[in-house]
C-alpha cells in the first residue's frame, strides 16, 4: 500500500488509528513526494531526523519519481487542475500509485477522485 502524507502526519500525532493501519500493513511504501513533503514540514533539522529515522525504522520503501509518474501525473494536471483543483503533488503521489500497482491510503479522498482509475483506501482518524 502506498500512504499519502496525512496518514503519516497523523501517525506522528499519535493517532491510534494511524499507528495501528502503519504497523499492520506491509510492505509500507511513499512517494519521494509524500518524503519531501514531510521534510518540508518539519521545523528543524531535529525534526527532520525524526523523520528520517521514523520511515528508515519503520520499512517504508520510498517510490522514486520516473519519466512515467511524470509523463502520468502531466496529463492528470492538464485534465484535472482547472476543473477539479488537483494539486501538482497529489498529481505525482497519483500517478506513483497507479504506475506501481498500489492502492492509496489517504484521508483526503476528495483531492484523488477525481482520477477515477486510482484505488482508493479511506483512512479516518481516531482524532477527528
Amino acid at each position: 500500500m502506498l500512504f499519502d502524507t496525512d496518514v503519516l502526519i497523523w501517525c506522528f500525532r499519535g493517532d491510534s488509528r494511524a499507528v495501528r493501519l502503519l504497523g499492520k500493513t506491509a510492505p509500507r511504501r511513499i512517494s519521494l513526494i509524500t518524503q519531501m513533503e514531510l521534510m518540508q514540514g518539519a521545523r528543524n533539522k531535529a525534526e527532520q531526523q525524526t523523520i528520517r529515522n521514523f520511515l528508515s525504522s519503520s520499512g517504508f520503501e520510498v517510490l522514486p519519481l520516473s519519466g512515467e509518474v511524470g509523463h502520468r501525473a502531466a496529463i492528470y494536471v492538464e485534465s484535472h487542475a482547472l476543473s477539479g483543483g488537483l494539486q501538482l503533488a497529489d498529481a505525482l503521489i497519483a500517478a506513483t500509485a497507479l504506475e506501481c500497482g498500489e492502492t492509496l491510503c489517504t484521508g483526503n479522498a476528495k483531492h484523488y477522485r477525481i482520477v477515477k482509475e486510482l484505488a482508493l483506501a479511506v483512512f479516518r482518524p481516531a482524532s477527528r
